[in-house]
């Protein structure tokens, strides 16, 4: 018998014709039809697990699906994307060592770190692989908004320190990302993982957490750094900021902002350009600098940055200290 959990695909698409797709794994976005004996059971739980929103979490057999569910012209169509039992090491990711390194040297640091591309470049994943590696270095509590919850973040780590590390997954109230983060930020924690910046309040939220002593990693849909940087402010002024005060949050918030695609057809790996800040906000900074002047043309800083990591120079003067 074939079912469903012995095939390998990341998403499937369920249509309102009982036809099921999957990646080819020939080409890079040619799809074929799926042949399982247990279609009309994964539909089934499809139905049962719908909660009345448009995306949910669904458990199939041994795995967890992120679910989108969608009317369309000849009915309900579903595609789901398959999320691992355990949240990858952010080491396992294929990213570049420096980069990684970099990164997870920030644990110890407050502000924000950005990771945008196009929809399906994981971007949450690369975030959640980056929320564990703190857990496990620094310990401390863990706030997570998402839409929904996709990555097992929930529970307790132990930490190199030897302090705990608890992290509890959460879903926007009434899809209001704004209130749900002010909760969050009242909970005191010292992470916040925001899924994705989709309203004006939660970016405006998100600047004044990155600016209140906690570190902050969230998503944008985004075509480049600076795209990413642009579109953040652009949201925050929708809210109730004034754009010289969203580039100036922004500014003394960022910590880095990394744009991933994924190439590749049979095996898929990341792409990213970045740019960091100096995680020391008083010390004169490039991208800080680029951001308030609202001149946020990045092409040689991130060529210079790049070409340091990549050398095994320090980025900035004063690394920081892991």
């Amino acid at each position: 018998m074939a079912t469903i959990d012995e095939q390998l695909f990341s998403d499937i698409y369920y249509t309102p014709e009982n036809i099921i797709y999957v990646h080819d794994g020939e080409t890079r976005f040619g799809l074929k039809e799926l042949h399982v004996d247990d279609a009309k059971p994964f539909h089934d739980a499809l139905e049962k697990a719908y909660t009345g929103r448009s995306s949910y979490s669904m458990s199939y057999g041994s795995t967890m699906y992120r679910v989108e569910r969608i009317a369309t012209v000849t009915g309900i169509h579903y595609s789901a994307r398959r999320m691992p039992r355990k949240t990858p090491d952010v080491i396992r990711l294929g990213l570049p060592e420096p980069i990684t390194n970099h990164l997870i040297s920030l644990n110890r640091e407050s502000g924000l770190i950005l990771w945008s591309g196009p929809t399906g470049a994981g971007k949450t994943t690369s975030i959640s692989c980056l929320m564990r590696k703190f857990l496990e270095r620094e310990g401390g509590f863990a706030y997570t908004i998402e839409d929904p919850p996709e990555m097992p973040l929930d529970g307790l780590y132990q930490s190199k320190r030897g302090g705990l590390g608890l992290c509890k997954q959460t879903e926007p109230e009434n899809n209001n990302w704004g209130e749900s983060l002010k909760s969050a930020l009242r909970s005191r924690p010292r992470y916040i993982l925001v899924g994705e910046i989709r309203t004006p309040e939660c970016a405006s939220q998100i600047l004044r957490a990155a600016t209140s002593g906690h570190l902050v990693l969230s998503t944008i849909h985004a075509n480049s750094v600076e795209d990413a940087l642009n579109s953040v402010i652009k949201y925050a002024m929708a809210a109730d900021l004034t754009e010289e005060l969203a580039a100036d949050l922004l500014g003394r918030g960022i910590l880095a902002v990394i744009h991933q695609k994924l190439q590749g057809i049979k095996t898929m790996f990341p792409e990213i350009r970045f740019a960091f800040a100096n995680p020391d906000p008083t010390v004169a900074d490039q991208l800080r600098i680029a951001i308030r002047d609202r001149n946020i043309a990045l092409g040689t800083l991130m060529e210079t940055q790049s070409a340091r990591l990549y050398q095994g120079k320090p980025l900035f003067r004063e690394p920081t200290q892991v």
